[in-house]
């Protein structure tokens, strides 16, 4: 019997202004991303699962609301920060049989554990995930001769790329592994000089997975990554469905796959274009359009006369009139009358933001904004397209957003940013 070890540890910092708790732990659909995990763990039969948190044991906190049944989950302590080979340490004296390493936001975890099977019932006793992508420097990228991998390198500058394979953040490995960690320089990547090590010794296997990254992401570091987890939900999971406690007024137009929770209300001539998700008690104001892979967490409130498009409320969100874009709005974040995300570049080319003070091409052309939890936007508010906002912010009315507002600023727009 094979267990799993998810490493849930780390400080998700690149996810910001989305990273109050770890990124795992962000809603889609009604459940958090790592509880699509486990479901993925759970349906390939996998009993028992290790999840190596942090001192703040948010995971913990947030997964014992939510029964998974069919899963024994033991929590572990990552006590500071130091990388996936520490947190995979942590776990060390539990794993004396051939286990799985996953990442927390590997969302289609169930379809990559299948691929993975295959090869290790044919006997293969080490076997790695990879996939093929158009961002090696994203990520450790595998060397690789036919189906056996011989090394990894991290973040490969341009021309520089071992393959166009890589390293998807599912591992099967033996319990010698550890043995190899023990002799390698601690750093932030030890637990890839550990497999670089161990590859030179024990063969590897290439579980490839088939499929562009986009239809099975299995891959969350910045917060736009988050749409493409979406798309994957609902192409895959979502059901159309209102519940019968749900108040849907006269003149309402709901088309497509749409599931509408209980006890949510919406008012006449709302119009509803699937696929969509909308939570428990949400509400959906008079002559609002919700279109396109819109997801509503629970309690979120849509103004009337807004515009919601291929966007994501959490928990306790809500907007008056406006209109809101390929854009992410977190949790009891309030918003005013009449504010804009601009979510499309003039010239129509890719947008880019900027993360921990590096400007990054999200590939996307078009893409709003970006807003932390507990932030209060006033009215007739414009957000460039790629611009973030922080946790805990004050935006004052008519402000035109240019670039990204740190955690915990009073901005208006005759004055310069104070920090609360």
């Amino acid at each position: 019997m094979y267990s799993a070890v998810i490493l849930a540890a780390g400080e998700s910092s690149r996810f910001w202004p989305l990273n109050s708790r770890h990124k795992s732990l962000f809603y889609l659909m009604g459940k958090p991303i790592i509880w699509w995990n486990l479901q993925g763990i759970r349906e390939n039969k996998i009993k028992k699962v290790f999840i190596v948190q942090s001192l703040t044991r948010d995971i913990e906190k947030e997964l014992k609301k939510i029964k998974i049944p069919g899963l024994k989950i033991e929590f572990l302590i990552q006590a500071k920060p130091q990388g996936t080979g520490n947190a995979l340490w942590q776990a060390r004296n539990f794993l004396k049989t051939p286990f799985f390493v996953l990442n927390a936001d590997v969302l289609c975890s169930g379809e990559i554990l299948k691929i993975m099977w295959k090869k290790i019932k044919k006997g293969e006793k080490a076997v790695l995930a990879g996939q093929k992508t158009k961002t090696p420097s994203l990520f450790g990228m595998m060397k690789i001769k036919k189906d056996r991998i011989l090394g990894i390198v991290e973040k490969p500058k341009k021309g520089k790329e071992p393959s166009d394979i890589k390293v998807v953040g599912v591992y099967f490995l033996e319990p010698e592994y550890f043995s190899f960690y023990e002799k390698v320089k601690k750093g932030p990547y030890d637990f890839e000089d550990a497999l670089s090590a161990y590859m030179k010794k024990r063969k590897v296997t290439l579980a490839l997975i088939d499929q562009p990254e986009e239809n099975t992401p299995a891959f969350l570091k910045y917060p736009w990554h988050l749409f493409n987890l979406r798309k994957y939900l609902f192409d895959k999971f979502l059901v159309g469905k209102i519940e019968k406690s749900a108040k849907i007024s006269k003149n309402v137009i709901i088309e497509g796959n749409v599931y509408i929770g209980k006890k949510t209300r919406i008012l006449e001539g709302a119009i509803i274009k699937g696929p969509c998700y909308i939570g428990e008690n949400c509400f959906i104001g008079n002559h609002s359009l919700i279109r396109e892979y819109v997801n509503l967490e629970n309690n979120v409130t849509i103004g009337a006369f807004s515009e919601v498009a291929r966007s994501i409320f959490e928990e306790g969100a809500s907007s008056h009139s406006g209109y809101f874009g390929d854009s992410i709005i977190g949790k009891n974040t309030k918003i005013g009358a009449g504010t804009i995300t601009s979510n499309v570049r003039l010239d129509r080319e890719e947008i880019f933001a900027q993360v921990k003070k590096e400007r990054i091409n999200t590939g996307l052309r078009s893409f709003g904004t970006v807003v932390g939890e507990n932030t209060f936007i006033g009215t007739n508010v414009n957000i460039m397209p790629g611009k973030f906002i922080g946790s805990n912010c004050k935006i004052g009315s008519n402000s035109l957003i240019i670039s990204n507002i740190e955690d915990g600023v009073l901005f208006y727009p005759k004055f310069k940013e104070i920090k609360k």
